[in-house]
């Protein structure tokens, strides 16, 4: 698990219900260059961190539209995760040969507030992944990860989910080598267990 991602129409809003929640304080993220949001960040360890990530205001809305779903999103929710991988290209190859499309790789970049511009590559986030049960794959390269300059504020403890069709779900994870439980349920549901300030809290 690289990081979680929680979306929420407006930024302010959803970091407010997350600090609130977890009983932490969020640090600083930045924008998203060509993608028309912007997030603020929990570290959890050196290597994976939780985002969450609202609308920019001050951004155009991208031709494609903003990243998870967030020109209709109606409330705050956790929408999906991303895990990390040495080599997307040999992944999402070997992914696609199992009958698993992640789409194409593309280029992501955010600059942060001290201007250090970070970038990866990853799987296309838009890619249909079972209502975002999938995660989307990314691979840092040469940037540094970003949970190295952040406070461990909590620790994850685990991912599940719900889906209509949790068998079909469960198999694809199990082909990606994924480590999530999938159970039935009637909608799209995504919880994450943390350990934070606040005891053990499940994050939806």
């Amino acid at each position: 698990m690289d990081h979680l991602v929680f979306a929420a129409p407006d930024l302010e809003e959803g970091v407010r219900h997350v600090e609130s929640l977890l009983g932490v304080e969020m640090s600083p993220g930045g924008r998203h260059a060509g993608f028309g949001t912007h997030n603020r960040l929990i570290g959890f360890g050196e290597t994976s961190y939780m985002e969450v990530v609202g609308i920019d205001p001050n951004v155009p809305r991208p031709e494609r539209g903003r990243w998870f779903g967030l020109d209709t999103l109606a409330r705050p929710r956790l929408v999906t995760w991303c895990a990390a991988v040495d080599d997307l290209d040999g992944f999402l190859a070997r992914a696609r040969v199992a009958g698993v499309d992640l789409g194409e790789p593309m280029i992501g970049s955010r600059r942060r507030e001290d201007g250090t511009m970070l970038s990866w590559r990853m799987s296309d986030p838009w890619a249909g992944r079972a209502g975002g049960v999938l995660p989307f794959f990314i691979e840092w390269g040469a940037t540094p990860h970003p949970g190295t300059v952040l406070r461990a504020a909590c620790t994850y403890q685990r991912i599940r989910a719900e889906h209509p069709d949790a068998d079909r779900v469960r198999r694809w994870c199990e082909t990606l080598g994924l480590d999530i439980d999938v159970t039935p349920g009637n909608d799209v549901r995504l919880i994450a267990t943390l350990d934070t300030p606040n005891g053990l809290v499940d994050l939806s």
